[in-house]
């Protein structure tokens, strides 16, 4: 009998879109995907479930893949008591969103693999993150953990009760802990700043302690305080902050890229995930840290993460995938991105080889906690000091370009860690951004290229005027309709690609998806929920019944914040102000529903602040090496709104009346305007930089 219904058992995930389902098929567990037939069947059998949400990044999820779920007891005792259900969270964020917060009002834990126990409701009633198959890490095993689950579920069904009481009640605290605050834009702005400065570590860069996340919006809050109130400290903090992030571990420094989070507050040794959704974010800090401070540096890093995106993730039809795992095979932490000093002098040369070990700190705060010999690499000393007392031909800058191209030939030939390519709205909408951005700063047309077919892509098969964008793209074409996240992501990242290519388009398409926001998500208070009533396609189960409103960032920016920004971006490109009026009007009960969130909250104060002040507007006239001169240092000038245009744009591209009309055959020359007022024009590329930086107070009517 057993043997009859095994096809049935692995058929339900072996042929599921999601590389973490799937790579679940052949485990001696009876798994079902998310869906209405789990929770029919965990009435009929009067059993709880068993919510396991992770992901193909997750190292470990991986862990309790490869030990607790192979476990044949663990497979027994599920069989016998439970209903087991397998979420991949990037396939179904809601579905995270909703049972993390369950899971943390009982147990003040989250993450994943989340680990959730529910009534056939799906209401949670025990939950945690990793569970080992027997006692140990300092977590009861699974076994136990079952057997009590099940014992508890026949015999004390009030205990059961109790629980999912405390769980709810714990919601409704929640709710009503964060009841408004009225307060002025500029207070909660300045509130924010504030804490995020209090939070900052004067030592190493970003924010708190150890597991430290890079945290771009609060760079980005930075540098846009130093402009506005002319505070030095913040710049000083964001260029503090990418600097130590970009030497450190957390940066992937012989493929460049960067993983998920440094389990030190030195940003030395990483979580090796690669995310999509950070790289993006982390990309548009770098390129703004270009253009704010012209570090070299900078640069360098913005070319190495765009070189691994293009290499690793990106799709040869259009597109971006979601991940690269953290390890390369069971039981692996790292070995893949991880040296030791035997295997640094097998690949280089004798003086390459000390050189290496002197620059990237081997033997020091980068070794491996479960096995020293292995190290990250990360940037201790200048090239110069490594380089000290030993010739190197060509010189240290040369030498490190020869050890680093070693390095990854060397790397290339080890098993690489697993890529999900699971083309996603949000994170490929995040990566369009990106890399228009980056495409315009380097002048570099292939990374515009790359932003148009991802754009083409998902425009052609995952989108419809009328119901927005779908979260997945594949073969088939779009799925998972009406999720906040993806029109919001999806476009900000047509608005960057619009401006940068001034292809009306994609204008078009942006304010569709921002109209389809403001129609069919508003909420309580007008603020954004997560899910559309109407649009939503996925099943109406458990948790997925509650509100949910993204407000915070974690750590990327949040859906509500990202739709302010989209509607100021938006409008500063077309100069159409009902879009400006939406953000505006969006923001006050983002800010009085956010609390004292810190960091947290850097993403609406990022929105406050753009809000506040003047877009810049600069137009090119001319052609030839002058203008060209005059196109490169605007696009390479920070201005945290700024729009360039290489000649007057065409409709929907908006242009304030003082611009005036095109004048042609003559002097290469730029326009600057802000808000509705403009400068007199300009000639000198040095000037223009010093006029955009300035400000409003030298623009005329």
């Amino acid at each position: 009998m057993a043997g009859a219904e095994e096809p049935e058992r692995v058929s339900r995930l072996a042929g599921r879109s999601s590389a973490y389902l799937r790579s679940a098929a052949e485990q001696p567990i009876d798994w079902h995907p998310w869906g209405p037939e789990p929770f029919e069947l965990a009435k009929r059998t009067h059993r709880p479930i068993l919510l396991d949400i992770g992901a193909s990044w997750c190292h470990w999820c991986h862990v309790m893949d490869e030990g607790t779920y192979v476990d044949p007891e663990v497979g027994r005792l599920l069989a016998e008591h439970f209903i087991a259900v397998k979420v991949d969270r990037d396939e179904n964020p809601e579905v995270d969103r909703r049972y993390q917060r369950q899971v943390g009002a009982l147990t003040g834990e989250g993450g994943w693999p989340l680990t959730a126990f529910l009534t056939p409701a799906g209401e949670v009633f025990l939950g945690g993150t990793y569970f080992p198959p027997t006692d140990g890490h300092g977590r009861p095993g699974f076994r136990r953990v079952l057997k009590e689950v099940a014992r508890i579920w026949v015999e004390e069904p009030e205990k059961i009760q109790e629980n999912s009481r405390a769980v709810q009640g714990a919601l409704e605290r929640m709710r009503g802990a964060r009841a408004p605050d009225a307060r002025a834009l500029d207070a909660f702005q300045s509130q924010v700043i504030a804490e995020v400065h209090s939070g900052y570590d004067p030592v190493n860069g970003g924010f708190g302690m150890s597991p430290k996340f890079p945290h771009p919006t609060g760079v980005a809050l930075f540098l846009l305080d130093g402009r506005q109130n002319h505070r030095e400290l913040s710049d000083q903090r964001a260029a503090e902050t990418l600097a130590h992030m970009g030497d450190g571990g957390l940066y992937d420094q012989v493929g460049g890229g960067f993983h998920r989070y440094s389990v030190d507050e030195g940003w030395h040794v990483p979580h090796f995930e690669k995310m999509g959704v950070d790289n993006a974010a982390l990309l548009s800090a770098y390129v703004d840290g270009v253009r704010r401070f012209g570090d070299p540096r900078f640069e360098e890093v913005v070319r190495g993460t765009v070189g691994w995106v293009r290499e690793v993730l990106e799709d040869p039809a259009g597109g971006f995938g979601s991940s690269q795992d953290a390890d390369n095979a069971p039981g692996d932490d790292g070995g893949y991105f991880t040296w030791s000093r035997a295997e640094l002098k097998a690949a280089l040369d004798p003086d390459e080889a000390r050189f290496a070990a002197r620059f990237f700190g081997i033997g020091t705060e980068g070794r491996m906690p479960h096995d020293p010999e292995r190290n990250v690499l990360f940037r201790m000393i200048s090239v110069e000091e490594a380089a000290e007392g030993r010739p190197m031909p060509g010189g240290p800058t040369a030498t490190l370009a020869r050890v680093l191209g070693t390095l990854r030939a060397v790397r290339t030939r080890r098993p690489a860690p697993a890529v999900d390519r699971a083309l996603y709205a949000d994170i490929n909408g995040r990566f369009i951004a990106a890399f228009a951005q980056a495409g315009s700063v380097l002048g570099e047309a292939i990374l515009l290229a790359d932003a148009r077919r991802a754009a083409d892509r998902f425009l052609s098969h995952a989108y419809d005027p009328e119901r927005g964008v779908a979260h997945r793209l594949d073969a088939e074409g779009g799925h998972g309709w009406g999720l906040l996240e993806d029109q919001v992501g999806f476009a900000g990242g047509l608005i960057e690609l619009a401006g940068a290519l001034v292809e009306p388009r994609y204008v078009e398409a942006a304010s569709s998806l921002l109209g389809l926001v403001d129609r069919e998500f508003r909420g309580e208070d007008g603020i954004l929920r997560d899910i559309s009533p109407r649009l939503y396609d996925g099943p109406s189960l458990g948790a997925l019944k509650e509100p949910s409103y993204p407000l915070e960032d974690s750590p990327h920016l949040s859906a509500n914040s990202a739709a302010a920004i989209a509607f100021l971006r938006l409008a500063s490109l077309t100069h159409d102000e009902q879009w400006r009026a939406k953000a505006t009007a969006l923001l006050p009960p983002i800010a009085a529903r956010i609390g004292h969130a810190g960091l947290f909250a850097a993403g609406a104060a990022l929105a406050c602040g753009l809000a506040s002040g003047e877009p810049a507007t600069v137009i090119v006239e001319g052609s030839g090496p002058d203008a060209r001169a005059l196109v490169r240092a605007a696009r390479r000038t920070w201005h945290p709104n700024a729009w360039v245009f290489d000649g007057h744009p065409p409709p929907p591209f908006g242009l304030p009346d003082a611009a005036g009309a095109p004048v042609r055959g003559s002097t290469p020359r730029a326009l600057v305007c802000f808000g509705m007022s403009c400068a007199p024009p300009v000639t000198d590329p040095a000037e223009l930089r010093k006029l955009l930086e300035s400000g409003p107070s030298a623009a005329v009517t």
